[in-house]
C-alpha cells in the first residue's frame, strides 16, 4: 500500500526490506527518516519510495538480529518484548506507534516497561522470541528477490550484533538512540562516564544497554 501521508512509527518496506519510520522532515528532499528493523541501519527516502505494512498476528520479522513472532493470543512475560500497536499513553509516558518495549513488571492488565512506561494490555501485542513455523515472514516484502548471500548474512546477524554490543565506548564511536532515532557521537570518556556530542552524560552501562542504544559506527582510529 503506497502512502499518501507518512506517520512516525509506521512499518514500511523500502528496497524490499522492513523498516520503521522514526521521524519526518517535510522540508527535506528525502523527508522520511527510517531505520532497518533487523539491524537499526538508518536510511532516508521519499514517501513514494516506501510501502506501508501494518503488523498483525503471526507476522515474523528480525529485530536487532533476532527473530520474533507477533502474538495476540499470548500474555506478556517479565523480560519479554511487546510491540505497541494501539498507543494510548498517559500524560507522563513516552511511547508511540510500534514502539518496542521490554517488560519489567506486570501489574494486572498493565505492564511497566524498562523505560517506566505503564502500558495497558489493549495497547500492545506480545513479541514471541523465535520464528513460529506457522508465521508469515515479513522481513522482506518479496522473499523471492532475496539472494542466498543476504540470507546467509542474516543468519549471522544476531551473533555479529551481540559482539558489537560488547565493545566498550570510545571517542568517535556513534550510537543510535532506539527510541527517538537520534545519533550521538562519544566525545569524552572518563571512568564510568560517557559524554555525547549533544551534551548528554551517561554511565557506560547505560550506553551499552541494548534496549536503549546500539552502536552504529566504531572509530578504529582512536581506542582508549
Amino acid at each position: 500500500m503506497k502512502l499518501l501521508q507518512v506517520r512516525k512509527g509506521q512499518f514500511v518496506y523500502y528496497k524490499n526490506e522492513l523498516h520503521k519510520v522514526y521521524t519526518i522532515n517535510p522540508l527535506a528532499k528525502k523527508s522520511v527518516h527510517m531505520y532497518r528493523i533487523k539491524d537499526m541501519e538508518q536510511v532516508t527516502s521519499k514517501a513514494e519510495e516506501i510501502t506501508l505494512h501494518r503488523p498483525s498476528h503471526m507476522d515474523a520479522f528480525m529485530f536487532m538480529g533476532q527473530w520474533y513472532t507477533i502474538r495476540e493470543d499470548l500474555e506478556p512475560e517479565v523480560d519479554g518484548y511487546i510491540l505497541v500497536t494501539k498507543p494510548d499513553p498517559e500524560p507522563m509516558s513516552h511511547y508511540g506507534l510500534n514502539e518496542f518495549e521490554k517488560v519489567e513488571q506486570i501489574e494486572g492488565r498493565t505492564v511497566v516497561t524498562g523505560r517506566q512506561n505503564p502500558i495497558k494490555r489493549k495497547e500492545f501485542v506480545v513479541l514471541q522470541e523465535g520464528r513460529n513455523p506457522e508465521a508469515r515472514n515479513i522481513a522482506y516484502q518479496d522473499a523471492s528477490l532475496v539472494s542466498e548471500e543476504t540470507l546467509a548474512e542474516d543468519a549471522k546477524l544476531g551473533a555479529k550484533l551481540s559482539r558489537t554490543q560488547e565493545i566498550q565506548p570510545n571517542i568517535g564511536d556513534i550510537y543510535l538512540n532506539l527510541h527517538n532515532g537520534g545519533r550521538s557521537m562519544v566525545v569524552a570518556v572518563m571512568g564510568d562516564d560517557v559524554w555525547l556530542g549533544h551534551g548528554e552524560k551517561l554511565k557506560i552501562e547505560d550506553l551499552l544497554d541494548a534496549d536503549h542504544w546500539t552502536l552504529v559506527y566504531v572509530n578504529t582510529e582512536f581506542v582508549l
